[in-house]
């Protein structure tokens, strides 16, 4: 599968500019797989994944020698599915005892739709204990999954920031940005549930528009789950579309 979007940002472009913008303290390639691990939080920064599409003879003593890879490192092996998967991965990891979450949907669109300055949005250089206490709202935060937050600042490749929302004087609505050449990936996007219905999503994500596109950004893209359709339906009215889904096999 080759997606891509009306703006000719294709699947390859969107992984790579997603591994850049959540940085992983190890990684290592076998074959066309790439191995990440951090800490044993973050999805993203704790799975392998194919970078290519081809089939891959050599696929079930791989998939033997990265389950032996992390489990050396401490963590359960945990797969990332995307349209550059060889053919025969799923059914392979199925075999194998493997499930699949519910999977989520990596979404793109041009900037200028919706980038907005706001002058209640707090630029800060890194996931300061404003913004963790906002984004603790809206997902489970466990000592690893902060931790490794919190070390991802000092590990980036690339220009990024972690916005703050303030209404009535409290931390209100959070996103962190990335800017990858043309890309600019928006993460962590979370509103404290007393402040909801008020259009600060919405705000935080065009203040990190905006920021991205002084910095060189045009297309804006992220990832949300298949299941949150409040969400899905926010970003679609920004202007970003559908470009792929992704899932993790986790062991059964």
């Amino acid at each position: 599968m080759s997606a891509t979007s009306w703006q000719g940002v294709s699947v390859a472009e969107l992984e790579r500019a997603s591994h850049t913008a959540v940085p992983a303290q190890r990684t290592a390639f076998d074959g066309p797989f790439l191995l990440r691990a951090f800490l044993g939080g973050t999805g993203r920064a704790n799975a392998a994944s194919s970078l290519d599409p081809s089939p891959d003879a050599n696929l079930p003593l791989r998939l033997a020698r990265i389950e032996a890879a992390y489990r050396r490192a401490g963590l359960s092996p945990r797969f990332r599915s995307t349209p550059l998967d060889p053919p025969e991965l799923e059914q392979a990891l199925l075999d194998r005892g493997y499930r699949a979450d519910e999977g989520s949907r990596v979404m793109a669109g041009p900037l200028g739709q919706f980038a907005a300055a706001d002058p209640a949005v707090d630029v800060l250089e890194g996931p300061e204990n404003a913004f963790l206490s906002v984004l603790s709202t809206a997902e489970y935060q466990s000592v690893a999954r902060r931790t490794e937050k919190q070390q991802a600042a000092a590990m980036m490749m690339v220009p990024a920031a972690w916005l703050v929302l303030r209404e009535d004087g409290q931390p209100a609505a959070c996103a962190q940005v990335a800017v990858d050449g043309r890309l600019v990936g928006f993460f962590d996007i979370a509103v404290r549930p007393e402040f909801r219905r008020r259009g600060l999503a919405r705000r935080i994500i065009a203040a990190s528009a905006a920021w991205g596109q002084e910095r060189g950004g045009t297309t804006g893209w992220l990832q949300v789950s298949a299941g949150n359709l409040a969400a899905s339906a926010l970003y679609e009215a920004l202007g970003l579309r559908e470009i792929y889904r992704y899932r993790y096999f986790l062991p059964g």
